[in-house]
C-alpha cells in the first residue's frame, strides 16, 4: 500500500488518503480505522465518510484543532489490526430479475453474449464488497461485479427508477435505495428497504460490509415486501472473518 497522506479539506475537514486505486487492501485499512475511531470516540468529530481510496473527517475546529486530530489520526492508521480481526458481514439481498422489475436484463445477455439466466447466474454467484456510499442515501458502490457481465450505462438515462432496481453501470453494481433518476441497466428488483429514514438505523449496511444476491420469484417477492412495508423483514446476515 502506498504512503498515507494526510491533507487539510477546509476549516474543518481532515482528508486522509490511502492510496489511489481501488483495492480490497485498501478498503479492508479504511474500514478498520473507521471503526477504531468509532470505539474511541474522538471528541469533536462530526462525521466520518468513507470512500474507495480515502476517508473523510468532518470535526469542530471549536473542541479539536487539526493539528490534534492529524496527530491522533497518524496514531490509529499505524496500529495493526490482523486479518482475523476483521469481522466479514454479509447481508443477503433477495432479488427478482427480469421481468418488469429488470427491464435491461435481456441487453445485458445481448451484450455477453450469454442467457439471461446466465446472467442472473453470475450476478448472484459472489459476495460484492461495499467501497463506499453516496449519490442518495444508501446508494452502495460495490466491488467484484465479474467481467463478463461488465455493460455501458443507458445513453438516455432514465428520468425515474424505483427504489430497490438492482442494476449494472458500467463495471460496478448496485441498489438504487430511492426513486430517482438513472442511467444503469436495471436487472431485477429487491423488496427490501436498504434506506428507510424511519428505522432506527436508516442505512441497512455501510462500507466494508458485503452484499449477496439471492434470486426470488414474483410470490416471494411479494410476500418480502408485505413484510418489509410492515418494517418486520429482517435479512439474513452472515458473519465471519475476512
Amino acid at each position: 500500500m502506498q504512503k498515507i497522506k494526510f491533507l487539510a479539506a477546509g476549516d474543518s475537514s481532515i482528508l486522509i488518503e490511502f492510496g489511489n486505486e481501488i483495492s480490497p487492501e485498501i478498503n479492508r485499512k479504511i474500514t478498520a480505522t473507521v471503526r477504531l475511531m468509532r470505539e474511541q470516540q474522538i471528541q469533536g468529530v462530526v462525521d466520518i465518510i468513507p470512500a474507495f481510496c480515502s476517508l473523510l473527517i468532518n470535526y469542530d475546529p471549536r473542541v479539536i484543532s487539526f493539528e490534534k486530530i492529524e496527530r491522533r489520526m497518524r496514531h490509529l492508521v499505524k496500529l495493526e489490526t490482523a486479518a482475523e480481526e476483521v469481522r466479514k458481514k454479509i447481508i443477503e439481498i433477495p432479488v427478482c430479475y427480469g421481468g418488469e422489475f429488470g427491464p435491461d436484463i435481456s441487453t445485458v445477455a445481448e451484450h455477453a453474449g450469454i442467457s439471461k439466466e446466465e446472467v442472473i447466474r453470475i450476478h448472484s454467484s459472489g459476495d460484492y464488497l461495499i467501497y463506499m456510499l453516496g449519490f442518495l442515501p444508501g446508494f452502495s458502490y460495490l466491488g467484484g461485479l465479474d467481467e463478463r457481465i461488465h455493460t455501458p450505462r443507458l445513453a438516455d438515462p432514465r428520468m425515474m427508477i424505483p427504489a430497490g432496481s438492482v442494476g449494472i453501470g458500467g463495471s460496478q453494481t448496485g441498489i438504487y435505495p430511492l426513486d430517482s433518476p438513472g442511467g444503469w441497466q436495471l436487472l431485477g428488483r429487491t423488496p427490501v428497504k436498504t434506506y428507510d429514514p424511519d428505522r432506527e438505523e436508516p442505512i441497512l449496511f455501510e462500507a466494508g460490509d458485503y452484499i449477496r444476491f439471492i434470486p426470488i420469484d414474483e410470490s416471494e417477492f411479494f410476500r418480502i415486501k408485505e413484510l418489509a412495508d410492515k418494517g418486520v423483514y429482517q435479512p439474513v446476515i452472515h458473519e465471519g472473518e475476512v
